[in-house]
């Protein structure tokens, strides 16, 4: 649907704020557009990075808006396009993401990875940033671990970075924000037909063969499919139809996840459609045509 917006409009340049497409070779399963598509039509942020290097949201946040900015410089309009709420709200508003310490981070992941290491972390960081550990699930080791990375490496509690993702103020250059709401059935049907369509279009082989390869980062194994199918086949077993059943859960869970996010934002303008999202474009022109 972008790419129709973007070529009815005729002068936009697509920015990717989706999390998992600037990895290389890593395409049946992110969904990323295709090289005909990204030859016809000017893509940025796509196909950044191996996939056995790892990727922040720092990252995009500073080359989004960059990307933004030299495409405003060529006489055109950036249209940002993505599932990740954190990275969108990143590029648009004053978010503050401290620097990183990965020997320190290596040490925090020990420990949290020894019995009940992630509970006791979870403890210190509620002694040292409550504030911090009440925004935090007391299960997500890989928030706690970067929250207490912070802490040491800064001498600040983590929570005092920026105004943090509840706050909606200006955006950092003039935006209007639209969301796609879809009914849950049809969504739900949706991804099951996604995560078919990518299971018959090879997802095991593009995972077997990065696994091969250097292999995957920190950052992008945990793109849904990727570790499911990473995770059996390094048990020496073949994804099965259980398998992609729990990639359809979690991408459900993804989906659920991704539209209480976008909810809060006051800023969406929301486009509703019983049908293909491509119904709504003629709306969407109306509007960012003026």
């Amino acid at each position: 649907m972008a790419e129709q917006v973007a070529c009815a409009l005729g002068d936009i340049e697509i920015v990717s704020l989706d999390s998992m497409q600037v990895y290389r070779t890593l395409d049946i399963g992110t969904a990323k557009p295709d090289l005909a598509s990204r030859r016809a039509l000017p893509h940025h942020l796509v196909d950044m990075v191996e996939p056995d290097e790892e990727w922040s949201v720092a990252r995009t946040q500073a080359l989004g808006r960059a990307a933004v900015a030299e495409i405003e410089a060529r006489g055109h309009r950036a249209l940002l396009v993505g599932g990740t709420g954190l990275y969108v709200q990143a590029v648009l508003d004053d978010l503050e993401f401290p620097g990183e310490d990965l020997v320190l981070r290596a040490e925090l992941e020990a420990e949290t990875a020894e019995p009940g290491g992630v509970a006791a972390a979870y403890q210190d960081l509620e002694r040292r940033d409550p504030t911090a550990a009440s925004r935090i699930d007391p299960h997500n080791a890989r928030r706690i671990v970067r929250a207490l990375e912070v802490i040491e490496l800064t001498g600040r509690p983590f929570s005092s970075f920026g105004p943090g993702v509840a706050a909606f103020g200006p955006t950092a250059f003039p935006v209007d924000v639209a969301g796609l709401w879809i009914p849950r059935e049809r969504l739900a049907e949706r991804i099951v037909a996604r995560v078919d369509a990518m299971r018959q279009a090879g997802l095991v082989d593009e995972v077997r063969a990065a696994l091969a390869g250097p292999g995957l980062s920190r950052t992008a194994r945990p793109a849904i499919g990727y570790q499911e199918v990473a995770d059996t086949l390094e048990r020496g077993q073949e994804p099965d139809d259980g398998i992609f059943d729990a990639i359809v859960r979690r991408t459900r869970s993804f989906a659920r996840r991704q539209r209480m996010w976008f909810r809060r934002d006051p800023r969406v303008t929301w486009y509703g459609t019983d049908g293909k999202p491509s119904t709504v474009v003629a709306a969407l022109l109306a509007a960012w045509s003026t």
